[in-house]
């Protein structure tokens, strides 16, 4: 059962984006002309780089000696230098982990990586400073490169729904079975990566290679901080807790945003696609949910959600329509009227065969079946 979608394929053979990697490449090609090295500490590579022809190379974000950084250079290649006191690296190479974004988490949440990269977008975004917009638009370009690396050939199922369902609650524990079946069916699972529906579809995902007593004990000790306010802190290390209990789950994929400061990552989530830009974010995960989509009860984000996915397959615009499951009938017919919408807009189009809604979370791993997700 543990699986990762990061082996679905490999990236462009023309990146380097580990140490490891560089010293292959070099070794096995005897050139770096040509290739794009992102993010590697290079200031113990300078013979290599002093030896190696770099003609048209691009370095992105690579430390490396002076006299490394001239000759290469003189090359004809480019070189990017790392970008001194960010609290990101703009030029990752891969996606982020929860112990790389909570690091420091002993320390409160205010010291981790996420809440400093925070901090500096709430710092910078308001000001109109081009550097500063440049470093982010870098940044977020890096990761959807890293993403659609992680996924090529994945089938990917997304859960959507909002931040505000606790831990502790019926709802909390349907969308953790969601994203468990859907995870031992071998599809990868993508969510927002945020806390609420977020965190229980990829919590679900991790806890597929055990059994139901794991997840039946793991809802009842994330209960003790039942959401992410009034302590992230509290509320990220009871997700540690977990992790260090049963340290071999499954492999999910989140994609949050720092737009929306106020809601942390979840620490379910194997893989975390974490932008700045919101719509970038939205975007691509949709887009990335190949298999299809279910919308569990949420509000205006999910809402919004739901007609971004919409558009492209009434239009067709990334080909066939991909399913489409509503979870909760009177949520979405009664309270947020968003299904009869959905229905008129996909009358009599090829869509209109891959929507569903239905009552109960049980119902939508069979609801996707139905629709095309075998």
């Amino acid at each position: 059962m543990h699986t990762s979608p990061a082996h679905a394929a490999p990236h462009d053979d023309r990146e380097i984006e580990t140490l490891e990697d560089f010293d292959a490449t070099v070794s096995a090609r005897g050139t770096l002309a040509g290739h794009r090295v992102q993010g590697v500490d290079l200031t113990d590579r300078t013979r290599e780089l002093l030896t190696t022809d770099t003609a048209q190379a691009v370095f992105l974000g690579c430390p490396m000696r002076e006299d490394a950084a001239a000759k290469v250079r003189a090359d004809g290649a480019l070189v990017f230098p790392p970008v001194p006191h960010l609290p990101f690296d703009p030029y990752r190479g891969h996606l982020y982990t929860p112990d790389e974004l909570f690091a420091s988490l002993d320390k409160g949440y205010e010291q981790t990586p996420d809440a400093l990269a925070y901090a500096w977008f709430q710092r910078t975004k308001a000001d109109g400073d081009i550097y500063a917009s440049m470093l982010r638009a870098v940044h977020d370009d890096s990761i959807s490169d890293a993403l659609d690396e992680l996924l090529r050939g994945a089938r990917v199922v997304g859960v959507m729904g909002g931040h505000a369902m606790k831990r502790g609650t019926q709802s909390y524990a349907g969308a953790a079975r969601l994203g468990r079946e859907l995870s031992r069916a071998g599809l990868t699972v993508a969510t927002g990566g945020g806390p609420g529906a977020m965190e229980a579809a990829n919590l679900g995902a991790y806890a597929a290679p055990y059994d139901d007593a794991m997840l039946e004990e793991a809802c009842l000790l994330l209960a003790k901080a039942p959401s992410f306010t009034p302590s992230v802190t509290e509320w990220a290390q009871a997700a540690f807790e977990v992790r260090t209990r049963w340290p071999k789950g499954n492999h999910s994929v989140g994609i949050p945003t720092w737009f929306y400061g106020h809601e942390p990552p979840n620490a379910f989530a194997s893989h975390i696609a974490k932008y700045f830009a919101n719509a970038t974010r939205e975007d691509g995960l949709l887009a990335r949910s190949t298999a299809g989509v279910v919308f569990l009860p949420g509000a205006a984000g999910t809402v919004q959600e739901i007609f971004d996915n919409a558009t492209p397959n009434y239009y067709e615009s990334r080909g066939e329509p991909t399913p489409m499951v509503l979870v909760d009938r009177e949520h979405w017919t009664e309270r947020l009227p968003t299904w009869p919408l959905l229905c008129a807009l996909a009358r009599e189009r090829s869509m209109e065969s891959r929507i569903a809604l239905v009552d109960r979370i049980e119902e939508a791993p069979e609801a996707l079946k139905r629709l095309g997700v075998q």
